[in-house]
């Protein structure tokens, strides 16, 4: 498959950033740092780059898979790559909980692994490859680059019944809040952090709630744009046999940008998760100050990322080999 001009365009500046004299970054509570593996392996970033960005090369698909990926790791146990183990006879893990089943390119993230392990044995973290993988994809899709911190260690367990806790399509304002806030984010981490549904697909089945018996008073949801609510229920109808069916993110699917924001405040955001934020005054400025300026989003976007990857980060786990399997 032909490589995305936008994966094109950035891949040389993410190299050179990455090659270069980071800058300094504050250390998290759990004693993070953008220059982990300065001494230990130096050349970490770059293998992981190259590995991502060739993915992303033959499968479109792989950057807003990873950028989800960290998402869903992140927010059950915090980030310690738990969503990567495998499931075992006697545990069923994290990514066959309902939620995860549409996770894809595992195997990214294992190739990067794999490679890391001949460079430098037992030194860098499945958790860390992850996080490493999630702001090159961004960066790669035409989005922000930010530094890093390292130093996270992964966790020996994961459970799918824990999946429930992730937060759903069909969440309003005030339940999406309080889930982020369990995470010790705020709501303009809530706000920029959703910003990244500017990349990906959806299948019908996160959305169709809103197309048909929405409510007693409505058929449709209200907040949703009525031209896209019938394109939606065009693609995505009862009984459907495609089950492959459903719609792009955002009109720019493939590129990190701020249409997302801008289709909220049109009323096309996709899930009612997303569109409540339009919806109330807590949020709304917020969306709307992204939409207007971009070079806000990517900041703020940035910011809560780097909060977002020091959210439940273990110092005492492992170093795993392998990212499927415990050591």
């Amino acid at each position: 498959m032909a490589v995305s001009p936008s994966i094109t365009m950035f891949s040389e500046t993410i190299l050179a950033l990455i090659l270069s004299t980071m800058l300094l970054v504050p250390h998290s509570k759990a004693a993070l740092s953008a220059q982990y593996y300065g001494q230990t392996c130096p050349q970490a970033e770059k293998i992981i780059f190259q590995t991502v960005h060739n993915a992303s090369v033959y499968d479109p698909k792989v950057p807003a898979r990873l950028l989800r990926m960290f998402f869903h790791d992140c927010f059950i146990r915090g980030c310690d790559g738990s969503v990567l183990l495998d499931s075992t006879a006697g545990n069923q893990a994290e990514r066959d909980g309902p939620p995860n089943l549409s996770l894809g390119s595992f195997y990214v993230v294992e190739e990067a692994k794999a490679k890391l392990e001949e460079a430098c044995p037992r030194t860098v973290s499945c958790a860390d490859v992850l996080a490493i993988a999630a702001r090159d994809v961004v960066t790669m899709s035409g989005g922000p680059y930010w530094n890093v911190l390292k130093g996270r260690k992964d966790g020996r367990v994961s459970k799918a019944a824990e999946t429930v806790n992730l937060p759903a399509p069909t969440f309003n304002i005030s339940q999406l809040i309080q889930s982020f806030a369990k995470r010790g984010l705020g709501i303009k981490d809530l706000v920029a952090l959703s910003g990244g549904h500017t990349l990906g697909f959806s299948h019908c089945s996160s959305f169709e709630a809103r197309l048909r018996n929405f409510s007693a008073l409505h058929d449709v949801d209200p907040s949703l744009n009525g031209e896209l609510a019938q394109e939606l229920r065009k693609k995505c109808p009862k009984p459907n046999k495609d089950l492959n069916a459903g719609e792009l993110l955002d009109s720019t699917s493939s590129t990190f940008d701020n249409n997302y924001y801008k289709g909220l405040v049109e009323g096309k955001g996709l899930f009612g998760s997303d569109q409540t934020l339009f919806g109330d005054y807590r949020t709304k400025w917020m969306v709307e100050s992204f939409a207007m300026d971009q070079s806000l989003f990517f900041r703020e976007f940035a910011a809560s990322m780097v909060k977002l990857g020091s959210v439940g980060v273990i110092e005492d786990g492992e170093v795993r080999l392998k990212c499927r399997v415990v050591n």
